[in-house]
């Protein structure tokens, strides 16, 4: 243990004592620098994990099983757009209920390691259940959204898998923790530009069912992550301590979450998100809509989202260049605001608004989304990196699955809602006279949250950390209990 410590602080003064590439230079040889320093401080097989995962899995995967899942709801198993947005919320529930995953990739090792076997399970489960749907003609309804249902399982495992080692490197390297959810974010952005700008392609090519096939590709890419991370073993696990183990984290997780500093972010993060209501089944619908919308190919629903992805990565480019330091209240203030006038340009495309000015559909929507995504993004990435900070040590990834899954409870209720509002308004797959009201409900809701942003701490979210071991055993008489469950659970690992 001391030698591998005195190896890693050799590594950082290394990478510390490298000024890296100044100037001009930094535009091609900067990130290339970033990674080598992320890679010399974390391993190159944590790197290849984030960018594997995020990247290619959750991005590429996830944007082409995306457009394949709405033209497949749409055109093959035919389904009302607000039958779509609650499909939707029940093929996400795997996501909602990432702390079980957390909780087993935590306390329950496989074979002595914690991490790798979960990759490599889930990649197996995310080929299976990807052939299951692609490979059948006639899938009933029930069976397709099994199918999809097992597929985000296997992402969520994953994901869960791989924020566990991201928020362990988070608390053992304080410093670099906007690095790495820079990391996750920049990789999920290029994943996804990429896979939107083919998506619209291959569904022409090969239909929504074929696209289904390719995602075995991702899926299994999973499993060899979990062949080559560098993850020590664990040696004589008491597999009879497990439920032992289990209440002490979940105590450990209740002490934690039930601190102001955890639950009033938490809070926030979910009203937020739930107000926000979903309407995008709606929205593509209408779309794809030959009479009442501009009928948009199917390549060019690939080519709007990934301007959406383009958005979304110069929204962490620009977090993590300018904006990483800003006030966390100022940023989530602004860009709730922000969110909720940028959503009025859906409302002005609804309205044929855009015509009027001799804007074209397609620059208006393009503009319009990747706007949003931005927006979206800088909204969420001090939240993550907050997040990243609020997990106690010993049980990351369970604590950081929970936070997530708030935000994904929130997904879920916003998806609900907007599929109730869609049906109240009775827009269909040919009826959308009140789509615009539907959008208007949505932006004002959208700013409904700027009432609650005392809920969130005011500073800098990169300052903020929760008690370590040392800092826990000098601490006030009320920080007691949440020390001793940190140190029981870390001491039985």
């Amino acid at each position: 243990m001391v030698e591998e410590e005195n190896i890693e602080e050799a590594c950082r003064k290394a990478v510390e004592e490298d000024d890296g590439p100044k100037g001009v230079c930094y535009c091609f040889w900067g990130p290339i620098y970033w990674f080598k320093m992320l890679a010399v401080e974390m391993h190159w097989s944590f790197v290849f994990g984030v960018v594997s995962i995020y990247g290619i899995n959750q991005g590429l995967g996830g944007a082409l099983s995306r457009i394949g899942t709405e033209y497949y709801m749409k055109d093959v198993q035919r389904v009302q757009p607000s039958e779509a947005q609650v499909y939707s919320g029940i093929t996400s529930i795997p996501w909602i209920i990432k702390p079980i995953w957390g909780l087993l990739t935590d306390v329950v090792p496989i074979m002595g390691y914690r991490r790798r076997p979960y990759f490599i399970l889930s990649g197996m489960l995310g080929v299976v259940s990807m052939l299951f749907i692609s490979l059948h003609s006639k899938l009933q309804l029930v069976f397709a959204i099994l199918a999809l249902t097992a597929g985000n399982l296997a992402g969520a495992v994953a994901d869960v898998t791989v924020d566990a080692c991201v928020a362990q490197n988070s608390i053992s390297h304080p410093s670099r923790a906007a690095d790495m959810q820079s990391l996750c974010t920049l990789s999920y952005s290029f994943g996804g530009l990429l896979g939107f700008s083919i998506s619209g392609v291959f569904i022409h090519l090969i239909g929504p069912k074929g696209v289904f096939g390719l995602l075995t590709l991702p899926a299994a890419l999973i499993s060899l992550v979990g062949i080559l991370l560098s993850e020590p073993q664990v040696s004589n696990f008491a597999y009879n301590e497990v439920n032992q183990k289990f209440h002490d984290a979940a105590k450990s997780m209740w002490t934690t979450l039930k601190g102001p500093d955890v639950w009033r972010p938490c809070l926030y993060m979910y009203i937020s998100t739930t107000v926000s209501l979903n309407i995008n089944e709606g929205l593509f619908y209408w779309y794809t809509d030959s009479k009442e919308g501009p009928s948009f190919s199917k390549e060019a629903v690939g080519y709007i989202f990934s301007m959406g992805a383009i958005g979304s990565f110069l929204g962490a480019l620009l977090y993590q260049n300018v904006l990483k330091n800003r006030s966390l209240r100022d940023m989530l203030f602004w860009t709730q605001l922000l969110f909720g006038l940028a959503g009025m340009l859906d409302l002005m495309l609804v309205q044929r608004m855009n015509l009027r000015f001799g804007i074209p559909d397609y620059l208006f929507i393009v503009i319009g989304e990747a706007v949003s995504q931005m927006i979206y993004r800088l909204k969420w990435m001090p939240l993550l990196v907050l997040c990243s900070k609020l997990c106690p040590s010993g049980i990351e990834g369970t604590f950081f699955a929970l936070l997530m899954s708030i935000g994904n409870l929130g997904d879920l209720s916003s998806s609900w809602g907007g599929g109730l509002l869609l049906h109240v308004l009775n827009v269909t797959r040919i009826k959308f006279e009140d789509l615009w009201l539907a959008i208007l409900i949505r932006n004002i809701l959208r700013v409904s949250p700027l009432c609650l942003l005392f809920l969130v701490p005011k500073g800098d979210p990169n300052a903020f950390m929760l008690s370590t071991k040392d800092e826990a055993e000098t601490s006030e008489p009320d920080n007691i209990e949440l020390a001793y469950l940190i140190h029981s659970v870390d001491d039985k690992f």
